[in-house]
């Protein structure tokens, strides 16, 4: 079996972590490899096809990494908390020996939950033929908001070819149930189930207080234009990273991707006790 480490290479303890796995796993047979970094020494992602298992060890920006990397290859992620909110992780080293969480990941007794992803597709007025200029996986958000030039920007929303609304404000950010949590939460959206697979359309500070979030199904297909009428420079974020082409994206495209995310934790309920300890404040000792 191989096994991708992806630690948060800032981290001394979660590289050390990293470090005291390998030496584990590589004694009972597993092939380990790392992912990239300037600070490892690892310049190139190493081949992952057959890859069993990613391991993150830092916080949710880590686990988001270990998405991008293993895209829609659907390896089950672990994810061990070595940050702040760790709201997508499993577990975390001051409460639990992680050795015994990655032995039951390998054991195949961890719970597998299955988690929607988003294809999104970015255009320029220039592209030749509708052609996109880039297009990327995302496991939490696609947010288009207002750039440094602009005080405000200006676009349409259709959902499936049906118009929905021309806003005016700061933006609109599209979310799976796992980015509700996230910058949609954050914009006024509701914290969503994991399990729905359809996507979240939350408008952030528009400029009417008849705009409200809506939720799509599963095949929809979300079309954001920008407005000729009114001329803005936006910024695209896909999960925090942003677009940095040289044209303005003139419309952006967001779908289900063609593959989920598989994150292992111990059970349904943990969604539902990181909601109540990192929203509420409960404790569960």
């Amino acid at each position: 079996m191989k096994i991708l480490l992806v630690p948060n290479y800032h981290k001394t303890e979660a590289v050390e972590s990293g470090l005291m796995l390998e030496l584990w796993l590589s004694r009972q047979g597993f092939e380990v490899v790392w992912a990239p970094d300037q600070r490892s020494g690892v310049r190139e992602l190493p081949d992952i096809e057959e890859a069993d298992l990613a391991i993150s060890l830092g916080g949710d920006g880590t686990l988001l990494r270990t998405a991008r990397i293993v895209g829609w290859r659907e390896i089950p992620i672990l994810g061990l908390s070595y940050g702040h909110v760790g709201f997508l992780t499993a577990a975390s080293p001051d409460d639990t020996d992680i050795l015994k969480v990655v032995g039951d990941a390998l054991a195949g007794e961890l719970h597998v939950s299955r988690r929607a992803t988003l294809a999104c597709r970015l255009f320029t007025a220039d592209a030749p033929d509708d052609e996109p200029v880039q297009e990327s996986f995302a496991l939490n958000d696609v947010a288009l908001t207002r750039g440094p030039l602009s005080d405000m920007v200006s676009f349409t929303i259709t959902v499936s070819g049906h118009h929905i609304d021309r806003l005016r404000g700061d933006g609109v950010v599209v979310s799976t149930a796992t980015g509700s949590t996230g910058y949609a939460l954050s914009a006024g959206g509701p914290i969503v189930s994991p399990d729905y697979a359809g996507m979240v359309c939350v408008p952030i500070a528009p400029h009417t207080i008849q705009a409200r979030a809506f939720l799509t199904s599963p095949s929809d297909v979300i079309d954001i234009s920008m407005s000729h009428d009114r001329p803005s420079v936006p910024a695209v974020a896909i999960d925090g990273q942003f677009y940095r082409g040289e044209e303005p994206i003139e419309r952006v495209e967001v779908s289900r991707g063609p593959g989920d995310v598989l994150l292992l934790d111990y059970g349904p309920e943990s969604f539902y006790n990181s909601v109540s300890r990192v929203f509420y404040g409960v404790r569960h000792d």
